[in-house]
C-alpha cells in the first residue's frame, strides 16, 4: 500500500534519525528537535503551527472530502547516559528537572519515532493522488513526563486540526527488528508516580528517646508497601509497585526531621488501580500514626499515564491488513507491556478509536539467540536502558511502512 518510493527517501531518514539521536532534548525542552521536523513538514506541503502544548509540532494536509486520521510520535528524551559505543553516540547534557546538569540521550527510541513520522507525513503527501481525507500529524512533546499529550489538547490541538476519526500511532521496543506486534484492548499498564513526605521529629543521633525517627518510620512504610500485591491484589490480577527513591537525612549522628520517598504503581485495571492507591495512602497513614509522627504524611502524584487500550475492531482491521503487507510470520501478538504511555489520550478526548502497536528494533539473531537461550533480560538491552540503540535496516523502513498502511486503511480512496 506505500504508494511513493521509500527506497529513495531512506538515506534522508537515516541523516534525521543520526541527527536526532546525537541531539536528544529533555522533555519540553525539544525547540531543535521540533524546528527540523516542523520545516521538513513545511517542505511536504503541511500546514504547520508549532509551540502546540509548548514544543508540540502539528501538520495538517488537507486532501480533499474524507476521514482525518491522525497519527502521532513523541520526541523526548531522557537523562541518560548514552553507553552504545555508536559513532553516533549522544554527548548531549541539559538541564533536568531538579535544576542540574543531566547527560541527555534517545533511550526509548523517540527520535526513531520522530524519523518514522517524518518519513511517513513525506511518503503519503507525495501519494495524495491516491487518497482523499484529512492527514494530522502530531509531534508531541513530554511524553517521558505523562504530561505532553495533556498540553497539547488543552492548548487546543483539535480546535486546530479539527478532531480526527481515528488516532493511530507506534513504539520501538527490543524485539527483532522488522516484527510487528499488535494486541486488542489493554496493551500498556498505567502508571501512578507519587512522592511520599513522611514527618518526624529531629534530634542527636545519641539521644533517640527525644525523636521520632522518620528513617525508622520510612524502613517500616518500604517493607509493608510491598504486601500490596502479594496479599491484596488476586493471583488472577496483577500490579508492581516500586520505591524508586528514599532519602533521609544528612550525617549519621543526626536524627532527620523528615523522610521522603517516591513511589512507583504499575496497573493494567482501573479497579485494581484504586484499590492499589487507596493501600498505599492507608499504608503510610497508619505507619506515620503508628510512630507518632507530630503531622500528617503528605502524598502527592508527581506523575500519571492513562492504561492504553486499544479499540478492538480497529486493531483487528489493522492487524488483517499488517499481516497482508509484511506476511504472517513478521506481525504477531503483542505481550501485555508494564511500560507506559500517554498516547491514549488523544483518542480519549477525541470521543473516536485508537490503536498504539510496537515495531522490533533490535538484531533479529540477538534477540532470539537471547530468547532460547533464557538470557532476554540479561543479554538484550530494554528501552531507557544506556545501551538500548535500534539497528537502523529494516527498523527504519518497518517503521514508515507501518504508518503508511495504516493511514491509507484509514483514508479515503482517491
Amino acid at each position: 500500500m506505500t504508494t511513493a518510493p521509500l527506497g529513495e527517501l531512506l538515506p534522508s531518514l537515516r541523516e534525521l534519525y543520526v541527527d536526532l539521536h546525537r541531539h536528544p532534548e529533555l522533555s519540553f525542552a525539544e525547540h531543535r528537535t521540533a524546528a527540523e521536523l516542523a520545516r521538513r513538514l513545511g517542505e511536504a506541503g503541511y500546514e504547520v503551527h508549532t509551540g502546540i502544548g509548548r514544543t508540540g509540532v502539528l501538520g495538517v494536509l488537507r486532501n480533499g472530502d474524507g476521514p482525518a486520521v491522525m497519527l502521532r510520535a513523541d520526541i523526548d528524551a531522557l537523562p541518560v547516559e548514552e553507553k552504545t559505543g555508536l559513532d553516533y553516540a549522544s554527548r548531549a547534557h541539559g538541564t533536568g528537572a531538579d535544576g542540574t546538569e543531566v547527560p541527555v540521550m534517545h533511550a526509548c527510541g523517540h527520535d526513531m519515532h520522530a524519523t518514522w513520522l517524518s518519513g511517513a507525513a513525506d511518503l503519503l503527501a507525495r501519494a495524495r493522488k491516491s487518497w482523499r481525507g484529512t492527514l494530522l500529524v502530531v509531534f508531541q512533546p513530554g511524553e517521558e513526563q505523562g504530561s505532553g499529550a495533556k498540553g497539547m489538547l488543552e492548548d487546543g490541538l483539535f480546535d486546530i486540526a479539527g478532531t480526527p476519526s481515528v488516532v493511530l500511532g507506534q513504539h520501538v521496543v527490543p524485539g527483532p527488528a522488522g516484527w510487528v506486534l499488535t494486541r486488542p484492548g489493554v496493551i500498556m499498564a498505567a502508571t501512578d508516580a507519587l512522592r511520599i513526605v513522611l514527618h518526624g521529629r529531629g534530634g542527636h543521633g545519641s539521644r533517640p528517646e527525644t525523636t521520632v525517627d522518620p528513617a525508622v518510620m520510612a524502613a517500616s512504610v518500604v517493607l509493608r508497601l510491598q504486601t500490596i500485591v502479594s496479599r491484596e491484589i488476586s493471583a488472577t490480577e496483577s500490579a508492581v509497585v516500586t520505591v524508586g527513591q528514599l532519602h533521609v537525612g544528612t550525617a549519621s549522628n543526626i536524627i532527620a526531621d523528615e523522610a521522603v520517598l517516591e513511589v512507583n504503581v504499575r496497573t493494567f485495571d482501573e479497579q485494581v488501580r484504586d484499590k492499589v492507591l487507596a493501600a498505599i495512602e492507608r499504608i503510610v497513614h497508619a505507619e506515620a500514626a503508628a510512630a507518632g509522627a507530630p503531622e500528617q504524611p503528605e502524598i502527592t502524584s508527581i506523575a500519571s499515564f492513562p492504561v492504553t487500550t486499544n479499540d478492538d475492531a480497529t486493531t483487528e482491521r489493522l492487524t488483517t491488513v499488517f499481516r497482508t503487507h509484511f506476511g504472517a510470520d513478521r506481525v504477531i501478538e503483542a505481550p501485555l507491556v508494564t511500560g507506559s504511555e500517554d498516547f491514549s489520550e488523544f483518542g480519549r478526548v477525541a470521543g473516536v478509536p485508537s490503536v498504539f502497536w510496537l515495531v522490533g528494533g533490535l538484531d533479529p539473531e540477538q534477540v532470539l539467540t537471547a530468547i532460547a537461550a533464557g538470557r532476554f533480560e540479561r543479554d538484550v538491552p530494554s528501552n531507557h536502558s544506556p545501551l538500548f540503540a535500534p539497528v537502523l535496516d529494516p527498523t527504519l523502513a518497518t517503521g514508515v511502512e507501518t504508518l503508511v498502511t495504516a493511514a491509507l486503511t484509514f483514508l479515503s480512496a482517491a
